[in-house]
């Protein structure tokens, strides 16, 4: 008789299959409007950078204005802006609209449509003094050699863009409506003698 052994078999270890994910029958859902989740929020827009404008510009004033209409006030904002190269050349706008954005962008075209060309000297100043009246506004610009730019509010800004130097700036008039006083000085650079 022979001795039969049996060898005890070890329990094979069970070799990990990967789990098939369970199949959705639904439909895919939808974030509102139509959009699927895979595309995300909106299309990604590749935007061109925007072009350096050869003008500064500057705002100096904004104003929130109402008028009266049969469900009651509607409110819009006017915004006066300065816009100029520093080489002699400026201008100022007056735009309105909703918001402040779309405002400023329509005092800038505005801007643009009224620029002038200031006549200087080599240093920077002006030939002669110069006055306007524009509304309430009456201002005076003399030169003044080797002092710098010597005025304030809005008559500053229009001179520190149009580059002009060394002069002499005054308002004569009790009124601070800084577009009366930006037009004032333009029309007072449009008065020199080249």
């Amino acid at each position: 008789m022979t001795d039969t052994q049996t060898i005890p078999q070890t329990p094979e270890t069970p070799v990990a299959t990967p789990a098939t994910p369970a199949t959705d029958t639904r439909a895919p859902r939808t974030g509102g409007r139509g959009r699927t989740p895979e595309r995300g929020r909106g299309r990604e827009r590749s935007r061109a950078p925007r072009e350096r404008s050869e003008f500064d510009q500057a705002t100096l004033d904004v104003r929130r204005v109402a008028r009266v209409m049969a469900g009651g006030r509607r409110f819009s904002f006017s915004v006066t802006v300065v816009i100029g190269d520093k080489k002699g050349r400026v201008g100022v706008g007056l735009g309105k609209g909703a918001d402040t954005a779309l405002a400023i962008d329509k005092a800038v075209r505005d801007a643009k449509r009224n620029l002038i060309t200031v006549p200087r000297t080599k240093t920077g100043s002006i030939r002669h003094n110069i006055e306007a009246i524009e509304g309430p506004s009456v201002i005076v610009i003399k030169p003044s050699p080797g002092r710098g730019l010597v005025a304030g509010s809005a008559m500053r800004t229009v001179l520190e863009y149009a580059g002009v130097t060394d002069v002499i700036g005054k308002i004569l008039s009790r009124t601070k409506n800084k577009l009366s006083i930006s037009r004032a000085t333009i029309m007072a650079l449009q008065s020199l003698r080249g």
